[in-house]
């Protein structure tokens, strides 16, 4: 068991070099992202370094990866993600992207009524886009009032006041984009004579 520890830690450096030269991100930029210095980042890869969770964290976090990935965890036998519900206020969300920071997809699933009483109107830092998969959607946003029905889309700036509601009569279920720091969709169109 110890040689296997042994063996598993001893990948990690190789596959952070690799990782960052993957991404065309030198020592220097990893260190800007993370803090951690640029000696410690070279040790880390030579393998002249011993990895720790202190350090792998906000180097996963820096290359947008999961930290099994870091470390060359096994693969389990069944590929299905299973995505754990987050409820707050009521609405459950169920996380469609796994790999931490940049944008965030989620399924939402508001039951009528939810939430109760004046939903309130609350902002934040990123950018969103909503489509609605069925029921009905009422999105408070800055001065507007809409109900979006199944198919509708809407975006906006999380820094506008803003507030998600089911008015009825049925469950409310719809897919959700965020982005953190204001990322955006980029749609792409072919024109007809492509």
């Amino acid at each position: 068991m110890a040689n296997d520890e042994e063996a598993v830690l001893a990948a990690v450096g190789p596959r952070l070099r690799a990782l960052r030269k993957q991404r065309g991100t030198t020592l220097s930029q990893l260190a800007d992202a993370t803090g951690i210095s640029v000696s410690t980042l070279s040790r880390l890869e030579s393998g002249g370094r011993r990895p720790t969770l202190e350090l792998l964290l906000p180097l996963a976090r820096a290359h947008q990866v999961p930290l099994d990935e870091l470390v060359g965890a096994p693969q389990v036998g069944d590929p299905r993600v299973r995505a754990r519900p987050i409820v707050r206020h009521g609405m459950t969300f169920l996380p469609l992207t796994r790999r931490p920071g940049g944008l965030q997809a989620f399924k939402q699933i508001i039951p009528p009524g939810t939430p109760s009483g004046d939903p309130g109107l609350k902002t934040h830092e990123g950018y969103e886009w909503l489509y609605v998969l069925s029921g009905r959607l009422r999105l408070l946003l800055g001065d507007h009032d809409l109900t979006l029905t199944p198919g509708e889309v809407a975006e906006f700036d999380t820094r506008v006041p803003h507030g998600l509601h089911n008015p009825g009569p049925g469950t409310t279920e719809l897919i959700s984009l965020f982005g953190p720091q204001g990322e955006r969709l980029h749609v792409r169109a072919r024109s007809r004579h492509d």
